[in-house]
């Protein structure tokens, strides 16, 4: 037997595991929108630009804002100064009711305009405080840390109320949103851990970890979907691209583990051929959990940690047979 046709029986804990795939997007992400319609006299950032949360992004043409602002503020002060007639008017009022010389009908007139100049007056300032907030809304700023995904407007353009101008992503968390079969949900729960790996990256592992079952089932496939958080700090991974691993729905304990190609059966027994003392062996064995991706079984009883097994498909193994073991061949060394 060379190396390759044996294996040495391992204690390791086979991990129940499910197949996911999905693609990735970031958790956080954001659609600036204009609040206040003008044209837009600067932008500030470009698509792939990092940005903090307050960072200003564009800015749009105040003139109209700062007139408007302008006629709510004199609207204001006129609300005031007739407010301020009502209260002499009613003050007066009140003084001559006292005497007798007016009705309290009178009294009760005088009373009422003095609430209406002020319910003005409280109404003028409140839209003094709207239009501030529009001049404030014509700065716009990011509303979280990211990078600039889309950028839909630029200088010159006019901005409508609620028209979209910048996507911010925040690649730092990413999310997988993945198919699992209805079947396996009864072992699928929040917090369980899953590897993955994506396309580009070779034989890096990416971690990540269970968030949400989504309750319902998808009435074409029959699969529920789940949705799997990705720590991305170094910024590696991006929106959109695929993802392929496992979700570990439990450990397991440690126990004797084989190749499934070492796992032999007759009459419904499974048996392994060993190597004991130079010559093949043959071990009736009781099986355990399978692990079909890693290519592992365990064994409940029958081998123990470090015995040998024949993993190879060799034909006309019988017990009792000498067994040899090649050692590998050295690397051909460059001439």
């Amino acid at each position: 037997f060379t190396p390759a046709d044996v294996a040495t029986v391992e204690l390791r804990s086979l991990a129940r595991t499910i197949a996911i795939s999905g693609s990735l997007a970031p958790v956080d992400k954001s659609t600036v929108r204009s609040k206040v319609p003008g044209e837009v006299r600067k932008v500030h950032v470009r698509e792939g630009e990092k940005v903090a949360r307050g960072q200003l992004l564009a800015e749009i043409d105040t003139a109209d804002l700062q007139a408007r602002l302008d006629a709510q503020v004199a609207a204001f002060e006129e609300a005031k100064a007739r407010l301020t007639i009502a209260a002499k008017n009613r003050d007066n009022a009140v003084k001559l009711r006292t005497q007798g010389f007016i009705s309290q009908n009178s009294l009760d007139t005088t009373e009422s305009a003095f609430e209406a100049a002020a319910a003005a007056a409280k109404s003028a300032e409140a839209q003094v405080r709207l239009a501030r907030n529009a001049m404030n809304d014509a700065v716009v700023r990011s509303p979280i840390d990211g990078i600039v995904a889309g950028r839909m407007v630029n200088p010159g353009e006019r901005a409508a109320v609620d028209g979209a101008l910048f996507a911010i992503v925040d690649l730092a968390r990413m999310e997988v949103e993945a198919p699992v079969p209805a079947s396996e949900i009864p072992g699928v729960r929040a917090g369980q851990s899953a590897v993955f790996r994506v396309d580009g990256f070779g034989d890096r592992e990416f971690a990540g970890r269970l968030e949400r079952v989504n309750p319902t089932t998808e009435e074409a496939s029959r699969s529920i979907t789940v949705y799997l958080s990705v720590s991305n700090r170094d910024g590696a991974l991006r929106g959109g691209m695929f993802a392929k691993g496992s979700l570990i729905l439990d450990e397991g304990e440690k126990a004797p583990a084989i190749p499934l190609t070492a796992v032999r059966e007759e009459a419904g027994q499974a048996y392994v051929f060993t190597i004991e003392k130079d010559k093949v062996g043959r071990r009736a064995v009781t099986l355990g959990r399978r692990v079909e991706e890693a290519g592992l079984v365990q064994v409940r009883s029958g081998l123990v940690g470090g015995e040998t097994v024949v993993r190879s498909r060799a034909t006309g193994l019988k017990a009792g047979a000498p067994a040899v073991l090649k050692e590998a061949a050295p690397s051909p060394k460059a001439g």
